[in-house]
């Protein structure tokens, strides 16, 4: 068999991911993943910036995680210029991973690239655990009061607008708090999903087509009246593969994505002069359930996570709240016995 290079080993492994219905924000992911390893070889060695891959060894990648540790820095997204900036220990671990899934594949029946998984003979790097961060009662309500009126404008002598997305928007955020979906999930709801009598949706989960996990998500009352107050004047023409959240025109509306709907969290969060993304509410869901009762198990469930460890962490949060509620509880020392 011919040797093929690492280019076009690259793209045989994208179209796989691609025809198993992986989501379009993991492709990328691999794509840049895969670009750093480009510019690595172009800058090493740029003779043969694309060697075949069967030629790559240990040495190599060890020299390429070495490389994006020590020597890349990336060019922050946006128009103003901002410092340049090393990699994340995440960041770092999530370049590790992709190129893992890439030997996965590329060792694996059928395929058979490269005689050995080389990733799983290379350390990985070790990622501080990102804080997990919650929202107060006060910001959420202020981040709903920001759904209703536009910003200031400065030319009206301190007049606003009703925003016409009001509704959504703020049933967006009280979904978010209800539920703890994650982002994507939330702008994959389609009609048929939401049972409005049992006040349950049904998720798709992560992953696409065959690795899609479903589950079943419950929400409140106060989100429900919101969900029935947002759908009611589509009832009669809503079909049932249609996705709820929408925007642009009325004649013409288009799915929402998950990067507009972090683009609209955060600025709603703006307005209210709060730090907001979707992920902060999932945190905040979690760790109220704990402190509400929630055991670890169901909220595995709800959250859609495989493992427990993630889980864990909000209840190490929850065990920090009781030592202090405690230290300002304890009837002895308020006794002063």
């Amino acid at each position: 068999m011919k040797q093929i290079t690492l280019s076009q080993a690259i793209e045989g492994f994208i179209l796989d991911k691609q025809a198993a219905s992986k989501s379009a924000h993991t492709i990328r992911n691999y794509r840049t993943t895969f670009s750093k390893v480009t510019l690595w070889l172009q800058s090493t060695q740029p003779d043969e910036p694309d060697p075949a891959f069967e030629s790559l060894s240990r040495r190599d990648w060890v020299r390429f995680m070495a490389w994006v540790q020590s020597d890349f820095v990336s060019d922050p997204p946006g128009v103003a210029r901002r410092e340049q900036k090393r990699l994340s220990q995440k960041t770092l671990l999530n370049i590790h991973t992709d190129l893992s899934a890439f030997y996965t594949w590329a060792t694996s029946p059928g395929i058979e690239l490269a005689p050995t998984h080389i990733l799983r003979t290379i350390e990985r790097p070790e990622a501080d655990l990102p804080v997990i961060e919650t929202f107060t009662r006060e910001q959420v309500r202020d981040m709903l009061k920001a759904c209703k009126e536009s910003r200031v404008w400065q030319n009206t002598e301190g007049t606003t607008n009703e925003r016409p997305t009001a509704d959504r928007d703020q049933l967006i955020i009280l979904l978010l708090l209800s539920t703890g979906i994650r982002a994507s999930e939330l702008c994959d709801i389609r009609f048929r999903d939401v049972d409005m009598s049992q006040r349950t949706i049904t998720v798709a989960g992560k992953g696409r087509g065959q690795g899609k996990k479903q589950r079943v998500i419950h929400f409140g009352k106060s989100t429900g009246r919101a969900l029935w107050r947002y759908l009611s004047p589509r009832l009669k023409t809503l079909k049932p593969d249609e996705v709820i959240f929408t925007v642009g025109a009325e004649e013409a509306p288009r799915p929402m994505t998950r990067d507009v709907l972090w683009k609209l969290i955060h600025r709603l969060g703006e307005r209210a002069g709060v730090e907001a993304n979707p992920h902060k509410f999932r945190h905040t869901f979690a760790t109220n359930y704990l402190r509400n009762g929630g055991d670890l198990l169901t909220l595995q469930a709800l959250l859609g996570h495989t493992a427990l460890e993630m889980v864990k962490r909000y209840a190490k949060i929850v065990a920090a709240d009781c030592a202090r509620e405690h230290e300002k509880a304890d009837p002895v020392d308020n006794w002063k016995l």
